[in-house]
């Protein structure tokens, strides 16, 4: 099953592939597992992530220097979000606080060993900046991050093209000026829309989880949300957007169907 969605994913020539893993690190001996598999079997660079959750420095350390091993240079550097139960963000008595720190700790970890050409990608946050009371806030961590180190920022899902481009306008006018990607997630039943709110806390349209609702039939509600997607990177396209971030969200074959459906060869995927 991995191996199918992994060349069904590499033949839509992508510049890169992401991979993550769960809360807390659940997943990350599994994730590590793939990113080594993707540079072994395939060429085409894998984005490992990496994110602050329940992790001391010393934890974290491990890890970093396990992809440095693998020969792995490209990472998402990510807080994180708390833990299943936990309401609050609480940082690792001996780990760190912010994105920022891990940007920095990154590369710190990389020199060390004598080891550069790294390229370190962060989030950006669209919905955030759109809620009048964080606007300040989503631009003064992105700048943050890039003040530690961080090459390009990829977004957390949005489904406005007002909230990107406002985002990117007042990010360029306070000195940021790296890459900034927006993420785009065909979602493919309701229940998907629903989960993916859950998850992102940034609420699916109405508009859209009712279309997906009242298709007649699984492929009916899978053309619905790839077509809501495809109009929305289109649109983010002509706004400028650089590339643009697929999420798989577990159904690959979506992702590859909106990736068909754009200009995309050559850009960022």
């Amino acid at each position: 099953m991995l191996g199918r969605t992994m060349r069904a994913i590499v033949e839509t020539q992508p510049d890169f592939i992401s991979i993550t893993y769960g809360a807390s690190g659940s997943t990350q001996g599994a994730s590590r597992s793939v990113v080594q598999r993707v540079a072994r079997e395939h060429r085409v660079p894998a984005l490992a992530h990496l994110t602050c959750v329940d992790q001391s420095c010393a934890e974290l350390r491990t890890v970093i220097e396990g992809y440095l091993e693998d020969g792995v240079k490209d990472f998402l550097a990510l807080r994180g979000d708390p833990p299943k139960g936990q309401a609050d963000w609480r940082p690792h008595p001996d780990g760190l606080l912010y994105a920022s720190d891990l940007v920095a700790f990154l590369r710190e970890t990389a020199q060390a060993h004598g080891i550069d050409g790294l390229s370190v990608g962060v989030a950006a946050f669209p919905a955030q900046h759109a809620v009048e009371r964080f606007r300040q806030t989503a631009i003064d961590v992105l700048r943050a991050k890039q003040e530690a180190g961080a090459d390009f920022a990829i977004t957390q899902v949005f489904y406005e093209v007002a909230h990107y481009t406002g985002l990117v306008e007042e990010a360029r006018a306070q000195g940021v000026t790296m890459p900034i990607i927006p993420e785009v997630m065909p979602l493919v039943s309701a229940q998907r829309a629903r989960r993916a709110s859950q998850i992102t806390d940034v609420p699916t349209p109405d508009v859209l989880v009712a279309a997906l609702d009242a298709a007649a039939t699984d492929d009916e509600a899978r053309a619905t949300g790839v077509q809501h997607a495809t109009r929305l990177a289109q649109d983010l396209l002509d706004a400028g957007a650089p590339g643009i971030h697929v999420i798989t969200f577990n159904r690959h074959d979506a992702a590859v169907e909106l990736v068909d459906r754009l200009p995309l060869r050559g850009r960022v995927a």
